[in-house]
């Protein structure tokens, strides 16, 4: 019998968790009957609900992220950017990372897990301007500006420019964007506190802007009021029914006309599916997104699914899209599984995707969390420790759990003392300013 080749686009939670899925399910077939490629840009799975603490240098970014060919049992893996995909021959093609080589892999089985990219609107200079938070080295870059700012700011004469430097404006007020404020609030302050002789705590500034009138909107409106009132009494300035519309090297605009200056500005304003997904010649959903039938099966195609950011299925219970979360991608990877194996060991049709939500959890500052568990609702530090128990038991290997679970047990005790920088630093041009905050249209007519 000729081998029916499984191809996996994109090793996030849905396609990691499909990998490891399959192998179980096929691991007496891969010699003879089944083999399984899956193809990624990155060399490995990151565990994205903890990327802020890398920011703050609360974890290593090795705690949370693990080689992708170590979950390879019998897989291949190729490190490859997807160019193109013919859903009429089951041909992807993709060119590696390393050398620029071209590849056309064939499969019979397809499955699109490819992740969503930043969501800039068409804002050339916010995309050009602003930091982001979804990948290792998003966080890293992060991490670097933030210490070189501080290091700026403690020889800085000019108290203009001080401000300047001590302000970091994050924008975006859903999950990333409020956890990586209130990581970085805490560290700046603290490190300002301990390290940096002549910055005062007080003076550090961490805006978060929310094109909402809250924040944490999946939380629903009572955890939402909780997170935005914990924030502001955490030192966070949160601006919220104002959406920020142009930035440059040391300033955001926002709607309003007011002109925050800032060193350190992070985008955390939304998500939009990979243009490749959006090129596929399949059915969309009003987001980009593929649309797919109950069962995951992209339509009008029968051996080709979709999972996670790619795809598009409405709710029955609401009439909404599934969310692009975690969650939900990697349970509709459990089922693409078993649905793979009912087709291909026992030549049966696929199931419905079924979901129940357990659940969502934030972190909003020091030892502090909102959680919304079915109807129950919880905050302060009892949701803080579910959430670290939660991500914690769901890290992908045993020796990940013990890392992180040290990390965290040790900063219970220790001051976080992680002032050092890595790598290329991307300078910054800072110029001063009258007033640390004015309209646009004040600084024009000064002008003239």
């Amino acid at each position: 019998m000729k081998k029916k080749t499984i191809l996996i686009l994109g090793a996030g939670f849905g396609g990691s968790t499909l990998l490891k899925k399959l192998q179980r399910y096929f691991k007496d077939d891969n010699e003879n009957k089944i083999e399984i490629n899956i193809v990624s840009d990155d060399n490995y799975f990151l565990f994205t609900p903890m990327l802020p603490e890398v920011t703050s240098g609360m974890l290593h970014p090795s705690d949370i992220s693990i080689p992708i060919r170590t979950l390879c049992t019998f897989a291949n893996f190729f490190q490859a950017k997807v160019i193109s995909t013919d859903l009429e021959k089951q041909k992807v093609k993709i060119q590696q990372t390393f050398d620029q080589k071209s590849i056309t892999l064939d499969y019979d089985y397809l499955v699109i897990a490819m992740g969503s990219t930043d969501n800039f609107f068409g804002n050339k200079n916010l995309e050009k301007h602003t930091f982001t938070i979804k990948t290792l080295e998003d966080a890293l870059s992060i991490r670097n500006h933030v210490i070189n700012a501080l290091e700026s700011a403690d020889v800085e004469e000019n108290p203009v420019l001080q401000d300047k430097l001590s302000n970091f404006v994050v924008i975006g007020g859903g999950f990333a964007g409020v956890e990586v404020a209130a990581e970085i609030n805490h560290f700046v302050k603290d490190a300002a506190e301990h390290f940096y002789k002549k910055i005062k705590p007080e003076n550090m500034k961490v805006i978060l802007i929310s094109a909402r009138n809250s924040v944490l909107p999946e939380l629903g409106p009572e955890l939402g009021e909780y997170s935005l009132q914990y924030l502001k009494k955490s030192g966070i300035e949160v601006i919220t029914n104002t959406k920020a519309v142009d930035a440059g090297e040391d300033f955001v605009l926002l709607d309003d006309n007011t002109i925050i200056p800032c060193a350190t500005a992070i985008w955390a304003g939304g998500v939009i599916v990979e243009p490749i997904i959006e090129s596929l010649k399949a059915e969309h959903g009003p987001s980009g997104r593929i649309a797919v039938d109950e069962s995951l099966q992209v339509q009008g195609f029968s051996n080709v699914f979709a999972i996670g950011d790619a795809a598009y299925l409405a709710d029955k219970s609401t009439g909404e899209s599934y969310p692009p979360t975690a969650q939900i991608a990697i349970r509709q990877a459990k089922q693409v599984a078993s649905n793979l194996r009912l087709m291909i060991k026992q030549n049966k049709s696929p199931e419905p995707f079924t979901y129940s939500n357990r659940g969502v959890m934030a972190t909003i500052g020091k030892r502090t969390g909102v959680a919304l568990l079915i109807d129950q609702k919880l905050h302060g530090t009892i949701a803080w420790f579910l959430w670290r128990f939660f991500y914690l038991s769901n890290l992908p290997t045993r020796e990940k759990k013990i890392r992180v679970g040290v990390e965290w047990f040790l900063d219970l005790f220790f001051q976080r003392s992680e002032i050092l920088t890595v790598g290329k630093i991307k300078g910054k041009k800072i110029t001063e300013l009258d007033n640390p905050i004015q309209s646009v249209f004040d600084i024009k007519s000064e002008e003239l």
